[in-house]
């Protein structure tokens, strides 16, 4: 089974034990999860997912759906249990448990949390969606590596990709065991130990060219006791500085650049010759430029600093790849 899918299925199991108001029967976990699942193989797959959500510090509880009478038992997740802080986690089940609190916007995971809610709805179990509340989303994972690396969290696996270093000619291969992937500066990091080099390391998942690579066995590193990964990555990764921006915008776009740009120049050339275009100077932090241009597609043509050009370059030939 895929990256993706694996992600995406404990996802719709954890959103749909944590929101409904009583024990959910197995069999009803079975027809909305695992459909096309035989019975053996539901029971494996189910067995093994209930075992890894645990493993992460989710407490996922066992009772019987009627208190008179001993008949199947069913599944829950209490929010007060799930949100309290007495739940002791270890430094590597943190990491995973709080990720997934921080990219409920993901697309693939945000798909999830709504499949698994509308689904459950259909059926007819009474749901409380204020449980969603103790995770509410406020970021968006939107790197292409970012699933590879939540997967290999999850197992422990080591991760094999190439990555471009800020002013190198070319991506060179880099062999890491994740520690956490974090929010700095309104950029994604991942914080490992970087097998080569044999010291631990931070890298910007922007800079991740192509597909990030599981090499060898779940299980084959631990996560150092007492890691404050945040704190870590801030020491770690390069400081935020000031630069001077020049960027080409079409007529009557981009509007939150011109409302920060020291000044603007009307009917220059451009690229193209489909709109008229301006030329905007912006002096700010170089920390989400990089992102807010790409985020405009091609109604935004950065001319200097020749760094911001080519990281925009280089970042859309890898979504190309």
């Amino acid at each position: 089974m895929s990256t993706a899918a694996k992600t995406e299925r404990l996802m719709k199991l954890l959103i749909m034990l944590l929101v409904q108001r009583h024990f959910v029967a197995k069999d009803k976990i079975r027809s909305i999860l695992y459909p096309d699942a035989s019975t053996e193989a539901f029971e494996k797959m189910f067995e093994r997912d209930k075992e890894e959500l645990r493993s992460l510090g989710v407490p996922v509880e066992v009772g019987h759906m009627d208190a008179y009478f001993d008949d199947e038992p069913g599944y829950r997740i209490r929010p007060d249990r799930f949100a309290l802080p007495e739940i002791d986690l270890a430094p590597d089940e943190a990491a995973i448990v709080g990720l997934a609190t921080r990219v409920w916007e993901h697309q693939r995971l945000a798909r999830a949390t709504t499949d698994a809610v509308r689904k459950l709805t259909a059926a007819g179990v009474d749901v409380d969606l204020s449980a969603l509340d103790i995770a509410q989303p406020r970021l968006v994972a939107d790197e292409p590596a970012f699933d590879a690396f939540l997967q290999a969290l999850t197992e422990r696996s080591a991760v094999e990709f190439d990555y471009w270093r800020s002013g190198g000619t070319t991506p060179a291969t880099r062999h890491v065991q994740p520690w956490g992937v974090t929010r700095y500066a309104g950029r994604w990091y991942v914080l490992g130990f970087d097998t080569d080099r044999g010291a631990e390391r931070v890298f910007r998942l922007s800079r991740v060219q192509g597909e990030a690579r599981l090499t060898g066995k779940p299980g084959a590193y631990e996560i150092p006791a007492g890691l404050d990964i945040s704190a870590t990555t801030r020491r770690l990764a390069p400081a935020p500085s000031t630069e001077r921006a020049v960027v080409l915008v079409r007529a009557g776009s981009g509007l939150p650049l011109r409302a920060m740009a020291d000044s603007v120049e009307s009917d220059v050339s451009g690229p193209d010759s489909r709109t008229a275009w301006d030329r905007l100077v912006l002096t700010r932090s170089n920390v989400g430029l990089e992102d807010e241009v790409l985020g405009y597609g091609d109604h935004v043509y950065v001319e200097e600093p020749a760094t911001l050009r080519d990281a925009v370059v280089a970042r859309l030939r890898g979504a190309l790849a």
